[in-house]
């Protein structure tokens, strides 16, 4: 039997994407032994309804700046090309669809979200779909106890280091005039420069998301920039 193709899948609102999202990347594919991670980010992230997000070709120009040296990763567009609220349970089905063949999936997620995943949309299809592996940052306590409900084949947890970065500390710095220099790809540093991003001169806008159904919603997901 042909072996199966070992592909991660990092999601995300990445905005901007840093360096501690393409870490966790690095490590989670070195750790499973991936042959690539595709990075997707968000369309319509419904739990920032109401909040400032920057458009989502922004976003996806500067992930596919961030990740283009890397021949490991890419970038897929099925988030934003797709209508309506974004849920991991979608990401995961298109991306199959989209691939098809003999897949084995990593989904990446910030470890804390992994308590409250059967309560995401379709949470009792998600294990079926892919192994989750739960990454968060030194000093945050996580243990096994924490996820004891969930199956362990199914669940790994890893520190990663890098995800001290954040994402909303990035926008911040750079609407106060900061440097993001090694905080961000430079190339991610040129972009937001060029596009006046989080600044007076290219202000985001205030997400509108589609109304959330009443079954079980989807938690907020992090991914290392506090939610996805």
């Amino acid at each position: 039997m042909a072996r199966r193709y070992r592909l991660g899948i990092m999601g995300g609102t990445f905005d901007p994407i840093h360096h501690g999202h393409l870490v966790a990347a690095s490590e989670v594919a070195a750790r499973f032994g991936l042959d690539e991670v595709v990075f997707v980010p968000t369309g319509v992230p419904w739990q920032k309804a109401g909040r400032r997000v920057s458009k989502s070709e922004d976003r996806y120009l500067m992930t596919v700046v961030a990740t283009a040296s890397n021949p490991q990763f890419t970038v897929s567009r099925v988030d934003i090309d797709r209508p309506g609220n974004t849920y991991t349970i979608d990401t995961i089905k298109d991306i199959r669809a989209e691939r098809g063949g003999n897949l084995e999936l990593f989904f990446i997620t910030g470890a804390d979200a992994l308590r409250s995943i059967l309560t995401w949309r379709g949470g009792d299809e998600l294990f079926g779909q892919a192994h989750f592996v739960g990454v968060t940052r030194p000093g945050v306590e996580m243990a096994r106890r924490d996820i004891s409900h969930l199956p362990s084949d199914k669940v790994t947890l890893l520190e990663v280091p890098a995800l001290a970065i954040s994402s909303t500390e990035c926008r911040e710095r750079v609407a106060s005039g900061l440097p993001l220099w090694y905080l961000v790809p430079d190339g991610v540093v040129q972009y937001v420069a060029k596009r006046g991003l989080y600044t007076g001169a290219n202000e985001s806008e205030i997400l509108v998301a589609d109304p959330v159904p009443d079954e079980p919603a989807e938690a907020v997901r992090p991914t290392g920039e506090g939610s996805r």
